[in-house]
């Protein structure tokens, strides 16, 4: 895996700025930021073709967005057992203010409330970060075949991950490395920039978004080159044997 490839191919392009600025508001835009998961599914497509210049360009921006909102959907879907942990302490909460008063049992109950809604807290951070491991393998997954049902095909999601386990967790280390390094560094210069009233402000606010936009790079480079490899479970193609005159010259 080149690592460092991932960190200076959006400069190789001759248009990096213009479709970092583009990519940058469109993230900025509700509803319009749909678009910006087609991108990124693009990108991994680009980069496991092996294309010469792998940040895609801003044509077919209906495409990207129906591209996108499929992602949406699928991530939504995903979600769903975290937003049901969530949903959980809430009904208990409701129930405790119902029938508890005020007293030793009151505290004994919302007590046992304030430790069942960490036990909760726990559980969706632990699945949240599971998503973060299995989400590069589902889009993976997605920009080979291209419906909405290859988002569920687990058992060749699974093995997207499996194929090459240290490949993928190495992509997957750095991705996250990555967005906390680069995120940090932008955070200082637009903390500095934020004291100069109104231009600061703006600048502060371009470079927040192109960092998010970067990063977002350097994820779909990462694992468009770990889709690079054949697909899990696909044949490689073995050359013909020559025909029975070449074997007996």
């Amino acid at each position: 895996m080149n690592i460092g490839k991932a960190f200076n191919f959006t400069f190789e392009d001759d248009k990096w700025l213009s479709k970092s600025v583009i990519g940058a508001i469109v993230t900025a835009i509700p509803i319009v930021n749909f678009a910006w998961g087609g991108y990124l599914i693009e990108l991994l497509n680009n980069v496991m073709n092996d294309e010469q210049e792998p940040l895609p360009a801003w044509s077919d921006f209906g495409d990207k967005w129906v591209t996108g909102f499929m992602v949406f959907l699928a991530s939504l879907i995903y979600a769903i057992p975290a937003l049901i942990l969530a949903c959980i302490p809430m009904v208990l909460l409701g129930g405790m203010a119902a029938f508890t008063g005020e007293g030793n049992l009151a505290d004994s109950v919302w007590g046992l409330f304030a430790g069942v809604g960490g036990l909760f807290a726990c559980l969706i951070a632990i699945y949240g970060l599971a998503l973060t491991f299995y989400y590069p393998a589902i889009y993976i997954h997605y920009a080979r075949i291209g419906n909405f049902g290859a988002f569920f095909e687990f058992g060749n999601i699974n093995k997207i991950i499996t194929k090459d386990v240290g490949k993928y967790l190495t992509a997957w280390g750095v991705s996250i490395l990555a967005g906390f390094l680069v995120g940090l560094i932008g955070g200082v210069i637009s903390a500095v920039l934020g004291i100069i009233p109104c231009i600061g402000w703006i600048l502060a606010w371009l470079i927040t978004a192109f960092i998010s936009v970067y990063v977002f790079y350097i994820f779909g480079h990462l694992f468009g080159q770990v889709a690079a490899a054949p697909a899990a479970g696909t044949a490689m193609s073995v050359p013909p044997p020559p025909p029975p005159s070449d074997l007996a010259e």
